[in-house]
């Protein structure tokens, strides 16, 4: 199945099943996951980059622990909408992924200023030390990146 466009990503799902967010950073992956009716992201693991193959390997089991059946990637467009070597590197991971697991539907989301915004709520709402950030960033941004998508696809019009 190919990278399929975001609005298409319901039509390869069953009307319930959880879907997986993910923020990809250089050396770790933010993981959040939705309900099975794709309204609430939860933030829900942080995976810590080795290999490809290991790091899809924990990815899988997460989906699999919560029954989820596609993904979400951040991708991160630049300020003035171009892509850059950052989103080439998402757009291989989920070429990577899709060379595993080619029945898995996998869409993109534009990610910009997730983390900044999620920075900015852990501050100036949690009052979260830059330690305690640190563990918490990447997985947050998954869930808002998943949140946004989520949203997006809830504001479809009828068809």
């Amino acid at each position: 199945m190919p990278v399929m466009d975001l609005i298409e990503l319901p039509s390869a799902l069953p009307r319930l099943a959880a879907v997986v967010g993910l923020d990809l950073g250089e050396k770790t992956i933010g993981v959040a996951v939705s309900d099975v009716s794709r309204t609430v992201a939860s933030p829900l693991a942080l995976i810590r980059k080795a290999k490809f193959t290991q790091d899809a390997e924990q990815l899988f089991k997460l989906m699999a622990e919560r029954e989820a059946k596609a993904i979400v990637i951040g991708l991160p467009v630049n300020m003035d909408g171009t892509e850059g070597p950052r989103c080439q590197s998402s757009r291989a991971f989920a070429r990577n992924l899709l060379r595993l697991r080619e029945d898995l539907p996998i869409a993109f989301w534009d990610e910009r200023m997730s983390s900044m915004a999620v920075n900015r709520m852990l501050v100036d709402e949690m009052d979260m030390t830059r330690a305690r950030r640190g563990e918490v960033v990447d997985k947050a941004a998954a869930a808002w990146i998943l949140q946004g998508a989520l949203d997006r696809l809830r504001n479809l019009p009828d068809a």
